[in-house]
């Protein structure tokens, strides 16, 4: 394959083109790629243009610096949209930002392959999840934070995790929020692949190159199989969960729980 050029640079997010292959770079490396409106909107648009491209094959995403993703920036939550109650409309952002971009991903028909450079957290284990493959670097790990800070699973995540590992772990992950390694996550089944950091850069592009250069008709037909046989519910499945985090955004433990997270101390929930 010849070397990646940059095609587009958004504000939070490169789009980088070599051939039949597109890479999308989550560009916000100070913020270890933490989702906020801009970065929404810049995904979305990448994700849009590289499946109407007919030259692209298939797309790999992954993050710049340090992480994959951090999940959603707090900071943006809290000056962000709010609803006449003066919480954040986690709402309004999950149906009108976020779920777009899920369900692009799960719908385009071509491959996609998420290479997890790092830690993968909240929505952007839910953006991994999404891809058709997920490779991660050995010192990658994967977090549903989501309970930490007073939350619940969204971004797909509550039905991406079980459909892969199943309801035991998939409790575990959205209870416990505890971090899962990137050769636990391979052990379980929430990812395909583990690689050594210092041959993931080569890996995952042999492996983008292989799908890039393999039958796409055959690749979008797999995945409406699967899709139809796994995911049927999903918009009715990402509907309850935006319903069930704008329920959680009002209670007591979310202020609690982002207060502690600033504050970096442990959270004292009070079950309200």
């Amino acid at each position: 394959m010849s070397e990646f050029s940059l095609a587009r640079a958004f504000d939070t997010v490169n789009v980088w083109r070599a051939g039949g292959a597109a890479k999308i770079e989550l560009n916000r490396p100070d913020t270890m790629n933490a989702w906020n409106k801009q970065f929404g909107l810049d995904l979305l648009a990448a994700i849009q243009e590289v499946t109407a491209d007919d030259d692209v094959r298939a797309v790999l995403l992954t993050g710049a610096g340090r992480g994959f993703s951090s999940g959603a920036d707090l900071k943006d939550l809290s000056t962000g949209d709010v609803t006449p109650e003066g919480r954040p409309d986690v709402y309004k952002v999950l149906t009108e930002r976020y779920h777009p971009i899920i369900t692009g991903i799960r719908e385009m028909p071509k491959p996609v392959l998420a290479a997890v450079n790092g830690p993968c957290v909240g929505i952007g284990l839910s953006l991994a999840l999404a891809a058709d493959l997920v490779v991660a670097r050995e010192s990658a790990y994967f977090l549903l934070a989501f309970v930490n800070i007073g939350l619940v699973p969204d971004g797909g995540s509550s039905l991406f995790v079980p459909s892969r590992v199943g309801l035991a772990r998939a409790s575990e992950m959205a209870l416990l929020g505890e971090r899962v390694s990137a050769a636990q996550a391979a052990d379980w089944g929430l990812i395909n692949r583990v690689v050594p950091d210092a041959d993931f850069d080569a890996e995952t592009t042999t492996l983008l190159e292989r799908l890039a250069a393999g039958p796409t008709a055959s690749y979008a037909g797999t995945k409406r199989q699967l899709n139809h046989w796994l995911y049927t519910r999903m918009d009715e499945q990402l509907e309850l969960e935006a319903r069930i985090q704008q329920e959680m955004a009002g209670s007591a433990d979310f202020v609690e729980g982002v207060t502690a997270f600033t504050e970096k101390r442990a959270a004292a929930f009070g079950g309200r």
